[in-house]
């Protein structure tokens, strides 16, 4: 953490000086806005935080509840959204209080009596090691906590505006904000009111019943639910040995899946109600709790669940649906205008809760839009780079459906429908990869190059996220994590992997830092507003092969020491070298000619060049940023 660039700070540094909009910002909700983000929910408050770092942005979020949420119906963090985390700066305490999933045990009928249940196996939760982050299990209620929490200490001061319920919007063709809302109020102060107000964009993040998915038109689709759940928070006494362990129990009674929750006695369970009747019409959800209880004990026999404290509770029917898109421009008219209103999360894809799913996808949702917003409205990028929002995004939702429709069948299964089939714990070995959030990989278009020098850093696959490796921090003699140092400011990451020239010799290396200073070309002189700081927009980034105290920082290329903040001073920390016997030149794969790796502000790789490759990184922003000088 830096923060005494522009002087002496001796309060919470995460407590920012208020800038732009966050200046006398209005406490009441006002008559217009930029955004209108509608649903303080996951996906809608993490646009709110990355939104925040774009102050000239006068962003508002509104929720229909009349305070903050205190119990929350998702818990499961994958480790993709923990790296997330570590972008918004709280992935460290955040974890602190939470449960730790490290692996999973798997419980089936006895051979010996089938109405027993006996564990067979267990895996880690990580088998691959494809993060070093942890999988977590904390209240949804806390998640939003925390990024409301970074918004609020922003430079833009982003509350949620409590007690306002979307009712309605129509997009007008003209005017400077063409997005007329009209709200009602649902609070103490406002109750019956009606108000209307005007916004540029509009992102719904308001839930499976989503009143701005219809408003647009955006139709949702897909299976019909027909397998219920019971779901409850519970304290109970139990002799179930593995009751603080993610477990997968299936049983002759039925299935169970067993997540343990943060605060050491309450865990969550999933509770097989069976099949539903075509013509159940949702009486399956009147299910009571006793009977969710009584079914649990049967399905965890021999073992015994004396039930003392249900925190929260509910049944839902496992339906896997999708929206035809995810903005407001109808899919005849894609190309031909530019989107004025979103929907994420929820709002455009359903599936099942037991796969720990919903909140981390739908946060991906909104950490994706938002910084696509932010460089729109600030002038940084034209506004067709928001239509890229709804065709990366909806790829994603589809594969998420497509893999819990496996996953609930597997869980719903009969002991005697898995017999010779692949079982619940070969898939999760199999596909551990994915539910952790790391098969996302956008396809190549504007924000992501083909793969033509992929060769040349191949742990880096282009469109899949920036996966970090250790490495020795020059300035400071410090091991650190590469990628843990990309923070959700809304920048571009420009990864520069040296060739085996050392610092302050004659290299490709230094070719590229007198490039980007000097040549009218460059990204950084071309897209940096005048009067910021040279690595305002793009963050650059230099890893050397030699030893760190073979190198001097002062001979690193310049565009790795830039100055910064008001005094000018130099940032110390934009030069690393590999460390020994932890090299991440092996580790990712990178050629011994070097390589660019470019990242996009939301942390996925968008392109990799060699060295010498000025024409295409010069070519690569061009349709993506806006000129600046």
């Amino acid at each position: 953490m830096q923060f005494h660039h522009n002087g002496y700070v001796s309060e919470d540094p995460r407590i920012k000086p208020a800038a732009g909009t966050g200046i006398d910002r209005p406490v009441d909700l006002p008559d217009t806005m930029d955004v209108l983000i509608v649903g303080a929910g996951p996906a809608g408050i993490i646009t709110a935080a990355q939104l925040s770092q774009f102050p000239q942005v006068h962003t508002r979020i509104i929720d229909r509840r009349p305070h903050r949420l205190q119990i929350g119906q998702a818990d499961g963090i994958q480790s993709r959204t923990v790296e997330t985390f570590q972008a918004f700066g709280f992935a460290e305490s955040i974890a602190a209080e939470a449960y730790r999933i490290t692996e999973t045990t798997f419980w089936n009928p006895d051979p010996q009596n089938p109405e027993r249940i006996i564990r067979t196996d267990r895996t880690p939760d990580d088998p691959t090691g494809v993060s070093e982050f942890p999988h977590l299990v904390v209240n949804q209620a806390r998640v939003i906590d925390y990024f409301a929490d970074f918004a609020r200490n922003s430079s833009a001061r982003i509350e949620p505006d409590y007690g306002w319920d979307f009712e309605t919007l129509v997009v007008d063709d003209e005017g400077e904000y063409p997005v007329k809302v009209t709200l009602a109020g649902t609070g103490e102060g406002n109750q019956g009111q009606t108000r209307v107000v005007r916004a540029k964009y509009v992102v719904g993040a308001d839930g499976a019943r989503s009143q701005v998915r219809r408003s647009i038109g955006a139709t949702l689709s897909g299976d019909k639910a027909n397998h219920a759940w019971g779901v409850m928070d519970t304290l109970a006494l139990t002799d179930f040995p593995d009751v603080r362990i993610k477990s997968a129990i299936h049983s002759s009674n039925g299935s169970i899946l067993l997540i343990p929750r943060e605060g050491g006695q309450l865990f969550r369970l999933y509770v097989d109600l069976g099949e539903v009747a075509e013509d159940d019409n949702g009486k399956v959800r009147q299910t009571s709790l006793e009977e969710i209880i009584q079914r649990a004990q049967a399905i965890l026999q021999p073992y015994t669940l004396d039930v003392k404290n249900v925190a929260w509770h509910s049944v839902y029917e496992v339906g896997h649906r999708l929206t035809d898109r995810f903005d407001d421009v109808p899919l005849e008219e894609i190309g031909s205008r530019d989107p004025r209103v979103f929907i994420t999360g929820d709002a455009c894809h359903t599936h099942s809760a037991k796969a720990g799913q919903g909140m981390n996808v739908s946060m991906q949702d909104g950490f994706n839009l938002a910084w696509k917003l932010g460089y729109v409205l600030t002038g940084r990028s034209p506004q067709s780079l928001l239509a890229t929002y709804s065709a990366e995004r909806k790829v994603i939702a589809k594969d998420l459906i497509d893999f819990d429709k496996k996953w609930s069948s597997l869980m719903a299964a009969t002991p005697e429908e898995l017999e010779g089939q692949e079982g619940v714990a070969e898939f999760y070995v199999r596909t551990a990869e994915f539910p952790a959030g790391f098969m996302t990989e956008y396809q190549p278009s504007e924000l992501t190059a083909a793969n033509e020098f992929q060769h040349l850093a191949t742990g880096y696959p282009v469109g899949k996220r920036f996966k970090s490796a250790e490495v020795m921090r020059l300035g400071d003699s410090n091991p650190v994590h590469l990628g843990h140092h990309h923070r959700a400011d809304g920048r571009y990451r420009i990864y520069v992997f040296a060739d085996q020239a050392p610092a302050g010799a004659a290299s490709p290396v230094a070719q590229l830092s007198d490039w980007l200073l000097g040549s009218e070309d460059s990204p950084l002189l071309r897209f940096t507003p005048a009067g910021a700081d040279i690595d305002s927009i793009f963050d650059v980034k230099v890893v050397y092969r030699q030893d760190y105290t073979t190198i001097n920082l002062n001979d690193a290329p310049a565009v790795f020491r830039p100055a910064c903040g008001e005094f000018g001073l130099m940032d110390y920390q934009k030069v690393y070298t590999a460390l020994e016997g932890n090299d991440i030149f092996a580790q990712r794969g990178i050629s011994e000619e070097g390589a660019i790796v470019i990242v996009r502000p939301d942390m996925y790789v968008a392109n990799v060049l060699p060295l010498q490759a000025t024409d295409a990184l010069r070519d690569f922003f061009t349709p993506v940023m806006r000129e600046q000088r």
